[in-house]
């Protein structure tokens, strides 16, 4: 029993060491989630000078008048022309999505009502500050903020297929005389890997012509393959590179046209409030703009500082004994083939679906986001497991299996998000991550010789295989 207590404990250290500690110092603060109101204020509507019509500066997954997407571009002029020119100037490969698009619940076989029930409640949110407001603004672009706030939407709540396509609503305003109605997108454009990072444009058009604006809501995001979804990284990254596009099309001259409005829209994720306009009505064809050379456009810090597991390391090192070194030297000494080859079984799997995915969605036109996913995913759901079982079986002492497993799983996901250019995660995936990591631990403890003396089914590997499936599970019905 003593030992099953040190090698439980040890899983759980490995998890909160490798993916909770690091984790934590850097996911968003729950100060920033703010309660809902009874009471739904009047939203204030941006609108310019020379036009009647405006906007509510927030998209919506529902039709209601919660802080969720902020508008962070406005552009003014023709929509058609405006994506041509982003298409046809800008450094990145914009172009309209392609995939079809499912929501998780279809790999679980749910009814048509809890499908529904999934896509109402499913969001690509971002939480918001209690003090977050709306603005009316003007030619000067200065807004004028007031209360409003909402309910949270927890990030695993989004079904996956929802980041690409999904329906998600503007509130905009004719002008005098007319009601303000909830509309959809005009159009959406991508510029990235749909099962990697990418960077995603909703964009929607003036309700009156003569008006020539078009409000868009740009963010980044990546694919989770442990929970089959997007998930939003930011806007601000993608807003910066959507302007320096912008800037990049021919006629707009950069001091007269590209300025930055106030719309009060701060707080979801890391959006400060403040909102790129361009106006491209009286770009020409003309010369392209020598952009400033040496412009930041990559999404990594690279200011040299320690990561998150470099600090930790350092940490744990100093406060080593020479009894402790001892022991992790006799530890070492144990190390078999059989541990290195499922430590590297493990990050071949990890590494190699998202590498997968990546690749069959470039290359083979034939298989849809449904196939994909379907073809991949159970390496991970049922491969990581298994594997890990078949592996560990061959191993003697059931910690060394344990601390193998559950280390080199952490390992691979910090890889795989580094990668990606993922440096944040909300805290119900760090959770997420933590317990898979104890659930493959434990099943490589449950494997190894040691374990399986009297019975191949003992404590560690039935504990194990259950946490993992209800994890998994779980997930995909957005329980976590």
């Amino acid at each position: 029993m003593r030992r099953s207590t040190v090698i439980t404990l040890a899983v759980l250290a490995t998890a909160f060491l490798l993916v909770g500690g690091p984790s934590l110092l850097f996911s968003p603060s729950t100060d920033r989630v703010a309660p809902e109101e009874a009471d739904e204020p009047e939203p204030e509507i941006v609108s310019f000078e020379d036009s009647d019509s405006g906007f509510w500066p927030y998209l919506n997954q529902r039709r209601t008048h919660e802080k969720r997407s902020p508008v962070n571009v406005v552009v003014r002029g023709d929509a058609d022309r405006t994506l041509r020119l982003l298409a046809e100037h800008g450094e990145g490969d914009w172009e309209e999505p392609e995939h079809d698009h499912f929501d998780a619940d279809e790999f679980v076989g749910l009814d048509g009502n809890e499908t529904d029930a999934t896509e109402t409640n499913g969001s690509e949110a971002f939480e918001n500050e209690s003090e977050d407001g709306n603005a009316t603004a003007g030619a000067d672009g200065v807004g004028t903020e007031i209360d409003d706030r909402i309910r949270p939407i927890p990030p695993t709540e989004i079904p996956w297929s929802q980041a690409d396509g999904a329906t998600r609503y503007a509130y905009v305003d004719p002008g005098p005389g007319e009601d303000a109605y909830w509309t959809t997108e005009t159009v959406q454009y991508e510029d990235g890997e749909y099962y990697g990072y990418r960077y995603h444009i909703r964009a929607y058009e003036s309700p009156n012509p003569d008006d020539r604006w078009i409000a868009m809501q740009t963010h980044s995001e990546h694919f989770d393959w442990f929970t089959l979804r997007h998930r939003v990284d930011g806007v601000e990254a993608a807003q910066l590179r959507l302007e320096n596009d912008l800037m990049a099309i021919p006629g707009v001259d950069v001091q007269e046209d590209v300025q930055r409005i106030y719309l009060a829209n701060s707080g979801p994720s890391d959006a400060d409030g403040w909102a790129t306009q361009v106006d491209l009505t009286a770009a020409a064809t003309a010369a392209a703009l020598a952009l400033a050379a040496g412009r930041t456009r990559g999404r990594g810090s690279g200011d040299g500082t320690d990561g998150p597991l470099e600090s930790v390391r350092r940490a744990i090192d100093e406060r080593l004994t020479d009894a402790d070194r001892e022991r992790l030297s006799a530890a070492a000494d144990r190390i078999e083939a059989q541990h290195l080859i499922l430590a590297a079984t493990i990050l071949t799997i990890v590494l190699g679906v998202r590498i997968g995915g990546i690749a069959l969605d470039r290359t083979i036109d034939v298989l849809s986001a449904h196939a994909i996913a379907a073809l991949l995913y159970p390496f991970i759901a049922a491969g990581l497991p298994i594997s890990t079982y078949a592996i560990a079986s061959g191993l003697e002492h059931r910690l060394g299996a344990a601390v193998t497993a559950s280390g080199s799983l952490a390992v691979a996901i910090w890889l795989d998000y580094s990668l990606l250019g993922v440096d944040v995660l909300p805290l119900d995936v760090v959770v997420q991550r933590m317990l898979v990591v104890v659930a493959l631990g434990l099943i490589a403890a449950g494997a190894a010789r040691r374990a399986t003396r009297e019975t191949r089914f003992n404590g560690f590997l039935l504990a194990g295989t259950l946490a993992w499936v209800l994890v998994l599970a779980g997930t995909l019905l957005g329980y976590l």
